[in-house]
Parts: C-alpha cells; structure tokens; sequence
C-alpha cells in the first residue's frame, strides 16, 4: 500500500491515516444523513460510521452483481481511523475498493468524505461462510467481478 508523505494542508487529513489509493476505480456510495446520526455534541456518532460502511458494502454488491449466494459473508474484522469529524448537511460519500481476496476471505477498504473531504479510514475483512457458518471457499468467478474495484499497486 502506498501512503503519501506530501505535507498536509492545515485542516486536512493526515495521509498517514488515509492511505494514497486509486481512490478514482472506487465505488461510491451516497449517504443520506437524518438528525438521528447526530450525537449530544452535533456530529456524527461514531458508531453510524461502521452502518454507512454496511450501507457502501451491500451498495458494492448491487452494483458489481455479487449475488446473494456468492456474498453469503461475515463481518470479521473492522478498523476504523477517524480523522474529522462530519456534520449535519454535509454531503457524505464512501468510496470502496477492495484491497485483497483470499482463499475464505476478501479484505476492503474504504474512505468516507464529507464535502469532499476525507474524514475517515476503514479496512474491514469479510469472511465467506457456509450454512453452518464455518469458513467457506470463495466461488469461481468472484474475482472477475469485483476487478474494477480491486486496489492497484504502482510501481514508482
């Protein structure tokens, strides 16, 4: 992964939080804020960050064409850096790529911005599991779909 060492704009994201991608092959997803996501202090409750991943996620699905019996997945790991916070009327987009698949698993990544602004970093692994929930080998196929959204490494 490439991390950019530019000096950073004051008020602007730390770049070493927010890595350096091909944030342009990256789904996107709109988010509808309510009043609801507000915390007491009138910014969005941290906790609503990980719902709007979920909301990108299953966005990421429809578009590429996963269908439910190829995504029969769990959630098994989530990192999540905060960076800014984001508030009311702010239009929040989160872009998603995916960073690595495996042989049971598939790993993304995401960045949330408002306004334009990156605000947040998550990388999250999804684990493909079986009728009894036990570790499941990812189906043919399932790589093809996803490449426009794969992460693309550069070389300098």
């Amino acid at each position: 992964m490439t991390v950019s060492t530019d000096a950073v704009p004051a008020g602007a994201a730390s770049p070493t939080r927010i890595p350096a991608l091909n944030w342009g092959d990256a789904h996107r997803t709109v988010i509808q804020l309510r009043y609801g996501d507000l915390d007491a202090m009138g910014h969005v409750n941290n906790a609503r960050y990980a719902e709007f991943l979920e909301v990108a996620r299953m966005d990421l699905s429809r578009a590429l064409e996963v269908r439910d019996a190829d995504d029969r997945s769990v959630l098994a790991r989530l990192e999540l850096d905060y960076v800014r916070d984001i508030r009311l009327g702010q239009e929040v987009v989160i872009e998603t790529l995916i960073e690595r698949v495996g042989r049971t698993s598939w790993t993304g990544v995401a960045r949330i911005l408002a306004d334009g602004v990156p605000c947040a970093f998550a990388r999250s692994v999804q684990v493909r599991v079986d009728g009894q929930g036990l570790p499941a080998v990812i189906p043919p196929g399932f790589t093809e779909r996803i490449a426009p959204v794969l992460v693309r490494t550069t070389t300098p």
